[in-house]
């Protein structure tokens, strides 16, 4: 059963697969999850397992795999979070390795995006930004914001100047590709939020649509039928006498001898 793992992004790479196509992927230590309590449905009144992770034993796990990556941000602390149950789980050791995930499973991650500080109207919100022509002095503003004296107030929700980013981010259905159970990383397809060094939760996906899951089958469809005929055209041309592989740049100065 798969439960969650709280983890560390380390940062971006690319990998192969076992049919040669290209994966960008991110690499989140995940490694050294502990439990600290079980919450029951008789005590709190929900389901839940509380599970820490110690950064500092990870950056030193991970140091020489992922030398490239800077760890950002500020001296480490433990990092602490519950995740739901439906129903509690039976007494007796609960697997929190990266091995209860597997390569193909779907997952959600949820971390924080980047801060970008305090940014105008048209980095924020998109806004197309006002005339620009010689004389101008209102190129970024945001324009005016009021409605005359009816309502005589602002309405709400109007995009205005203000702080932007760290906010928490859930990206979801993103499928792995790869676990390194020695290297206790996961190699999950895409980006996730938050910059490198920053804190990940990694779960099991809530939402899994059928058209996704239908998209990789035919993935693997196809790259299985390319594998076929791969290995077809390799017997074929095992097979072949030793006069018909040699090429045509070999074969015309035998011909101009017999002449």
């Amino acid at each position: 059963m798969s439960i969650g793992l709280l983890g560390q992004k380390i940062g971006m790479t690319s990998v192969y697969d076992a049919n040669g196509r290209l994966h960008p992927v991110t690499v989140i230590a995940a490694g050294d999850n502990v439990l600290l309590r079980r919450v029951t449905n008789d005590t709190n009144g929900y389901s839940a397992v509380q599970v820490a992770f110690d950064p500092q034993k990870e950056s030193r796990v991970n140091k020489p795999l992922m030398g490239e990556f800077k760890k950002a941000g500020a001296e480490p602390k433990r990092f602490v979070r519950e995740f739901r149950l439906k129903a509690d789980l039976p007494e007796g050791e609960v697997n929190l390795s990266v091995t209860q995930f597997q390569p193909g499973d779907f997952v959600d991650v949820i971390g924080r995006s980047k801060g970008k500080g305090f940014q105008g109207v048209m980095k924020k919100h998109n806004f197309h930004g006002q005339g620009a022509a010689h004389g101008s002095k209102t190129h970024r503003r945001p324009g005016a914001i009021g409605n005359r004296s009816t309502p005589g107030l602002i309405w709400k929700n109007v995009g205005m100047p203000g702080h932007l980013g760290d906010e928490r981010v859930t990206v979801q259905n993103l499928q792995i590709v790869q676990v390194r159970e020695a290297e206790k990383v996961i190699l999950i397809s895409g980006a996730v939020p938050g910059a490198n060094g920053s804190y990940v939760v990694v779960r099991p996906a809530i939402k899994n649509p059928a058209a996704q899951i239908k998209l990789h089958q035919v993935h693997a469809k196809q790259d299985k039928t390319a594998a076929k005929k791969h290995e077809a055209e390799k017997k074929t041309q095992e097979k072949k006498p030793e006069a018909e592989k040699k090429p045509e740049a070999e074969k015309k100065p035998e011909a101009a001898e017999k002449k």
